[in-house]
Formats: structure tokens, sequence, C-alpha cells
């Protein structure tokens, strides 16, 4: 299944509701599995993001699902890239001439 990694900034809307970030939290994990994915691991960060998400979803149409169910809540906004782990990276560079 396909990793993806997910910058999380809070918009004003969720800074000012921040205790209420946990259950946020818990509300996409349950997503994530409804969705046939998995949370592998989330951080809250200090920089230019205030948390990262690494998850695990089927794929890029489930995926555009869950950052339009979890940005339409008006909290968070979020730049998402694709992970590869270790294995895919080798195929990968495997491929090249």
């Amino acid at each position: 299944m396909p990793t993806y990694i997910s910058h999380i900034n809070w918009t004003e809307q969720g800074i000012r509701n921040a205790k209420d970030s946990p259950k946020r939290l818990d509300a996409v994990k349950k997503q994530l599995k409804e969705l046939g994915g998995e949370l592998k691991a989330f951080y809250m960060t200090q920089g230019t993001y205030d948390a990262l998400l690494i998850y695990e979803i089927p794929n890029d149409t489930i995926l555009a699902k869950l950052l339009l169910q979890v940005g339409s809540a008006g909290n968070v906004r979020t730049t998402t890239v694709r992970a590869y782990t270790e294995a895919e990276y080798r195929e990968i560079m495997a491929g090249l001439r």
C-alpha cells in the first residue's frame, strides 16, 4: 500500500481550538481505517509545520477523499507527498539506465 506524508499547519480556527486537536487526530485515525488505510506515525513538530502524519492508504483517489474531508473541517491545511520505502526506492533506481 502506498505511503504518504502530510505536513500539517493549523488554521486560525485550528489553533484557537488546539485543545481539541487530540480528538481530531483520533477522528483522522478512524477515517483512515474506514478508508482501508493506517496511521503509521504522528509527530507534533516545530518550525515550518505544526504536525506530521505518516500513513498508508490504498490509492490516490482515496487519499483525495481523506484530505478533502479533513480540510473541509477548517482546522488544518495540508501539504502531502508520496513516500517510497527503501525497497521501492531501490527498485526504481535499479530500473534506471
